[in-house]
């Protein structure tokens, strides 16, 4: 996968778009319209601070469905994402937490999206909704079927998670590029929010470089305008939601200023 045909750079800035709760999650609202309105906002904010794409996700609907979510969590994400699409002049991609890769795929083919983003591709992992198993051969079955030109980048070392055995991340990240045909990895911290350890960042470069070349490497966590420029030296783009917050807080609005900032640190480096 190479960045600069699809983000007009080679090393891109993606901005988060967390989407308050949906209908049918604990803590919904009760307003469709508020759901849209401040995705846009959002959206708008990044766009305007210079960000190369949108990562959008289902951020409010905790507690998460481990891999499998109900059939109005894909209604209703797919009429916002097509809104999205609709309004945005960069390219988006799509998320469906905790790990349905069906849904996000499904979804980025209705609505013309770009690529997803797929939090458990290969191996076992265990997290806060139990164990959740890759499902690689689905995934990329499904992306034939549907014949859709949509990038999927998976995280190696997912946040909120542990690895089930003994293994370690150079051989998950040589199974998600080798066996699980994986576009692009993410590597990120240990959750929402916090920073990716460099020796993790420094491994996965080595590593890539050494067999896989031609796939990016995106930081998934923790990137701040104090470290995106240190953190694509390595990186080939970065993923960032919690530091384009309003106050730094992952579920506040985006704050443009911020989004400026961050983008101009990183085009100092680019």
């Amino acid at each position: 996968m190479n960045c600069e045909p699809l983000f007009g750079t080679a090393k891109p800035v993606i901005g988060m778009v967390h989407l308050p709760p949906l209908p049918g999650a604990p803590r919904f609202e009760g307003d469709r319209a508020a759901i849209r309105e401040r995705m846009l906002a959002d959206a708008q904010a990044l766009e305007a601070g210079g960000v190369d794409g949108i990562m959008v996700e289902n951020f409010g609907d905790a507690p998460f469905y481990p891999d499998d979510v109900p059939k109005h969590v894909v209604a209703s994400m797919t009429a916002f994402c097509q809104d999205l699409v609709d309004q945005t002049d960069v390219p988006v991609g799509v998320n469906v937490l905790r790990n349905d890769a069906e849904a996000a795929l499904s979804i980025a083919a209705a609505v013309d999206a770009d690529y997803v983003r797929v939090n458990v591709h290969v191996g076992a992992t265990v997290t806060d909704q139990g164990l959740l198993q890759g499902q690689a051969h689905e995934t990329m079955r499904l992306r034939d079927r549907l014949d859709a030109d949509v990038a999927v980048l998976v995280d190696v070392g997912v946040k909120h998670a542990a690895p089930l055995g003994d293994r370690s991340m150079r051989a998950e990240l040589a199974d998600a590029c080798e066996r699980g045909l994986a576009d692009g990895i993410i590597v990120s911290g240990s959750g929402t929010g916090d920073p990716t350890s460099h020796d993790v960042l420094e491994d996965a470069r080595a590593l890539l470089d050494e067999r896989f070349p031609q796939i990016p490497l995106f930081v998934g966590s923790g990137v701040t305008q104090t470290s995106v420029a240190q953190t694509l030296e390595l990186a080939d783009g970065v993923i960032v939601g919690t530091a384009l917050k309003t106050e730094g807080e992952t579920t506040n609005p985006v704050d443009a200023g911020r989004v400026g900032d961050l983008v101009a640190a990183a085009d100092r480096r680019r």
